[in-house]
């Protein structure tokens, strides 16, 4: 059952990304879409330079106002993008990468994560970051959920990706591995600990009070009874029992050829997959431009578009804000469960 809406909540904060790819164009477009879209206010911490070149790129009139505080951002909203100043500037390079960029990139990151920490926004909206370019300037965590987690003071097991778009929502339980090594990766430990994460996250950002967790089994037709592969009925099905004496609602392990078809999918509240394209190749298939990226564990609400910087077509008028709007959705929604359970 819905909540009812909670009128006085922070803002979100919206981190800038790499000022070479298509956040901060995205970032413009969402803003000049507020009315239609009805979005949250919502700030960007630092980029306002950025910010303005992408929105020319797009031909996008875009006043801007440098805040010093976050509670102005709310009554400045309607009329011009909220900036934060103190997480520094820079220049739109789109399709070119820098070291500025990526320090930028970093500061905006940082200061937007301090703000969801400390309260004074609602949510966190992550734009895009090239991983690579990050590690070139010393970024020693393997992308952004791992710096939210360190800041958290989580550990990364229990920071849990999800993808979620209007059709599916579904978890990778073992992410940037290789295939190879995805059968160790997948114990009975890990999926007690992520289920965990889900379970109770799907409670308290959705208002879905006995979530449905559907396990995909790991081999052809969920092992064939052993004929195909051993790790469903070695691994996952102990694993979905002691879920079950918890009392969460998981079930399976369930053949993934079938686990995505139309007359499934309403049947639970999330997929658990049991590595990286079983999860993503579905949710992509049906939900491309509309699919949001999820941290589920955190004390913090951190939602991010599901996609990466498109270098390759940043500046060019080709990006579309549809993700980026949902995420800025599924953050708010997530704030309002929140702050109603409070």
């Amino acid at each position: 059952m819905a909540q009812s809406p909670v009128p006085d909540l922070p803002p979100l904060a919206i981190s800038l990304g790499d000022p070479a790819g298509v956040g901060p164009e995205l970032i413009a477009l969402a803003w000049a879409a507020r009315g239609e879209h009805a979005l949250p206010p919502f700030l960007v911490t630092g980029g306002a330079g950025v910010l303005a070149q992408a929105a020319s790129s797009r031909g996008i009139a875009l006043p801007l106002v440098h805040i010093d505080r976050v509670q102005d951002a709310a009554a400045a909203f309607p009329d011009a993008l909220p900036v934060l100043a103190d997480a520094g500037d820079g220049v739109f390079t789109p399709g070119q990468p820098t070291e500025a960029g990526a320090r930028l990139a970093l500061a905006s990151l940082a200061r937007a994560a301090q703000l969801a920490l400390s309260g004074e926004v609602a949510a966190l909206v992550t734009a895009p970051v090239a991983k690579a370019q990050l590690a070139a300037i010393g970024f020693t965590h393997p992308g952004q959920t791992e710096f939210l987690a360190h800041a958290c003071g989580v550990e990364e097991e229990d920071a849990v990706m999800m993808l979620a778009g209007p059709s599916l929502r579904t978890v990778p339980l073992t992410i940037h591995i290789p295939l190879a090594q995805v059968s160790a990766a997948v114990t009975q430990d890990l999926i007690l600990r992520r289920c965990r994460v889900i379970a109770a996250a799907l409670r308290r950002d959705f208002g879905i009070a006995h979530p449905h967790l559907a396990l995909a089994g790991l081999n052809p037709h969920a092992g064939e009874k052993g004929r195909m592969g051993d790790e469903e009925e070695r691994v996952i099905a102990p694993a979905i029992a002691a879920l079950q004496a918890e009392g969460i609602n998981a079930t399976g392990p369930h053949p993934a050829d079938t686990l995505f078809a139309p007359h499934k999918r309403g049947s639970y509240d999330v997929a658990v997959a049991m590595y990286h394209d079983q999860a993503l190749a579905p949710l992509k298939t049906l939900d491309f431009d509309n699919g949001v990226n999820m941290t589920l564990g955190l004390p913090i609400i951190r939602t991010s578009p599901d996609h990466g910087t498109a270098f390759d077509i940043a500046g060019k008028g080709l990006a579309r804000p549809d993700s980026l709007l949902a995420a800025i959705h599924m953050a708010r929604q997530a704030a309002v469960f929140r702050a109603a359970a409070a």
